[in-house]
Parts: C-alpha cells; structure tokens; sequence
C-alpha cells in the first residue's frame, strides 16, 4: 500500500499545484516534469518487483508465498491503471489548451 499511496500523494501535490499556480498565490516547489517522472518510475518499480516475485514464486523460492504474489501483481495493475488514466487526463487537458482560442 506504501506505492500506492506514495503515488496518490504525489497527484495530489501536482493538483495543488496547478490550482495554486492558476491562481498565483504560490509558485510550485517541484516541476511537474519531475513530479510525472517519479510517478511514472514508482509505477515502473511496481511492476518490476511483481514480476521479480512472481518469477520467485514460479521457480519453487518457498520463502513466497502465493498471497504475496497475487497482492503484489494487484498492486501492479493498480499502480499502472491510475497512471493510464492521470494520462487520459493530461491529454484531455492539453487538447484543450491547445483548442482555446486566443
């Protein structure tokens, strides 16, 4: 769950973010390309380390356990599903950006 809400945490921060920056009040103290890159990597390591334990699991390791493999791989979907739709909505936004007339 730390991933998870490592992440959760993060999109949140970058929501912050745009709405103080829209506003003017505060200058973010993180760029945004950063803060996406580190979600991105922390998705990438989830599912890194599902595959690692779940490889584990396939060669007869018995120090894992099968609940351990599942939860991992549902982290892991989890992880990558958020992202998909955190990008979903970068495009939705940058389309219309770019459909504002100026």
């Amino acid at each position: 769950m730390n991933d998870i809400d490592l992440m959760v945490n993060q999109l949140r921060a970058v929501a912050a973010q745009a709405s103080g920056s829209a506003s003017g009040n505060a200058a973010p103290s993180q760029d945004f390309a950063t803060l996406l890159q580190s979600a991105v990597d922390e998705v990438n390591k989830t599912q890194l380390d599902a595959r690692q334990l779940s490889k584990q699991f396939e060669t007869g390791n018995s120090e894992v356990n099968l609940q351990d493999v599942v939860l991992s791989l549902q982290k892991a979907s989890l992880s990558f599903q958020t992202m998909v739709q955190v990008r979903n909505k970068l495009v939705t936004a940058y389309q219309d950006v770019m459909n504002m007339q100026v």
